[in-house]
C-alpha cells in the first residue's frame, strides 16, 4: 500500500468509518501503515435501519490495497456496544492507539417544531456516543501511557445556524468534552482534540435545502445559495484528521482545529472579552445606564457559519 510509515505499528479505531470523512480517514491511516477498525452501523443519515456492508466494503478496499483492517458494526450510542468496538481492536490487533469519533446522524427541523425524540437521538449518537467510545478506550490508553483522541465537532455548534438545534447542541458539547478529556488524560500522556470539518455530503445538501426553504421565506439571515461554494470535500479533511492522532502531533492537545477545503484554522476558545466592575454592586438601574453602553460594542453578532465563512475555498 503506497504511503509513509506515519502509523506503522499503530491501531486506530474510526467510528462512522463506512462513509464520508470517516471512510477517507480510514483509507488514509491504512495507506500510511496503520491498522484500522472501521466501525459503522450502516444506518441512513437519519439514523434509520442498519447495513453491515458499508464498514465491510471499506475494510475490503483497505485489504485489497495491502492494508490491515477489521470491521465493526456496533452502535456507538450504548455503553456495551462501545466497549465491543474497542474490543474489536484488541481482539484483531492486540492494542489500540487512537480513536477518531466520526459517527453521527442528523434530523433537522426548526426548534419550535423539533420532536423531542429527534433531539434525544441526535444528542445520544453524537455526544453520548463520543463519550462511550472514548471512555471504553481510556483504560487501555492509561495502561500503556499513551494514546490520542479526535472528536468531530462542527461550525454548527461552535458558531451556529438554523434548523439543527439537536445537532448543534451535541457538537458544542463535544467541544467541551474533548477539552475535559484532555485535562483528565494528560497525566497518562494521552491527547484529545476536536475538529470542525466543512465538507459537502448528501446529509449537508439535504439540511441546506431545508434551511433555504424554511428560513429565507421568513426573511431570516443567511445567504444559503453561497454555502455550497464555501465547503470542501471529505478527502481534504482526512489528512488533517489522521495527522492529529499521529505521533507527529504530539504537542497538540485540548485544541479545536477547523478544516475547510485547503484551509486549516485554529479556533479561539472561551475567554472573557471585557470585564466590568462597580463599587457597591449592580442594580437594574445602573445596569441599564452603564453596562449596556459599555458592553454593546463587544457583543457577538448573531451570524450563521455561512456568514462567518463567506469566502469560497479551494
Amino acid at each position: 500500500m503506497a504511503g509513509t510509515d506515519l502509523f506503522r505499528g499503530k491501531v486506530v479505531v474510526i467510528t462512522g468509518g463506512g462513509s464520508g470523512i470517516g471512510r477517507e480517514t480510514a483509507r488514509f491511516v491504512a495507506a500510511h501503515g496503520g491498522r484500522v477498525v472501521v466501525n459503522d452501523l450502516g444506518t441512513s443519515p437519519r439514523g434509520e435501519g442498519a447495513d453491515t456492508s458499508s464498514a465491510e466494503a471499506v475494510v475490503a478496499e483497505i485489504r485489497a490495497n495491502g492494508g490491515e483492517a477489521a470491521a465493526s458494526t456496533e452502535d456507538v450510542s450504548t455503553w456495551p456496544s462501545a466497549q465491543r468496538i474497542v474490543a474489536t481492536a484488541l481482539d484483531h490487533f492486540g492494542r489500540i492507539d487512537a480513536v477518531v469519533n466520526s459517527a453521527g446522524v442528523m434530523r433537522h427541523s426548526a426548534f419550535e417544531k423539533m420532536p423531542v425524540e429527534d433531539f434525544d437521538l441526535v444528542v445520544r449518537v453524537h455526544l453520548s456516543g463520543t463519550f462511550y467510545v472514548s471512555r471504553a478506550a481510556a483504560p487501555y490508553f492509561a495502561a500503556q501511557n499513551g494514546g490520542a483522541y479526535l472528536h468531530m465537532t462542527s461550525t454548527t455548534g461552535l458558531i451556529g445556524t438554523m434548523g439543527v438545534t439537536n445537532y448543534g447542541t451535541a457538537k458544542a458539547g463535544i467541544a467541551g468534552l474533548s477539552k475535559l478529556i484532555a485535562f483528565d488524560m494528560k497525566r497518562y500522556s494521552v491527547r484529545s482534540n476536536c475538529m470542525a470539518p466543512s465538507a459537502r455530503s448528501r446529509q449537508w445538501e439535504q439540511v441546506n435545502a431545508f434551511r433555504q426553504a424554511e428560513f429565507t421565506k421568513a426573511g431570516n439571515n443567511g445567504d444559503f445559495r453561497q454555502f455550497r461554494s464555501t465547503q470542501g470535500v471529505a478527502s481534504q479533511i482526512a489528512p488533517v484528521a489522521a495527522f492529529l492522532v499521529s505521533d507527529a502531533a504530539a504537542d497538540i492537545t485540548g485544541q479545536i482545529i477547523g478544516v475547510r477545503g485547503t484551509e486549516i484554522y485554529l479556533y479561539s476558545q472561551s475567554r472573557p472579552v471585557r470585564t466590568f466592575q462597580r463599587d457597591g454592586g449592580w442594580t437594574a438601574e445602573n445596569l441599564s445606564e452603564h453596562l449596556l453602553p459599555a458592553i454593546r460594542p463587544s457583543l457577538v453578532p448573531l451570524e450563521t457559519y455561512g456568514e462567518v465563512f463567506a469566502w469560497p475555498t479551494l
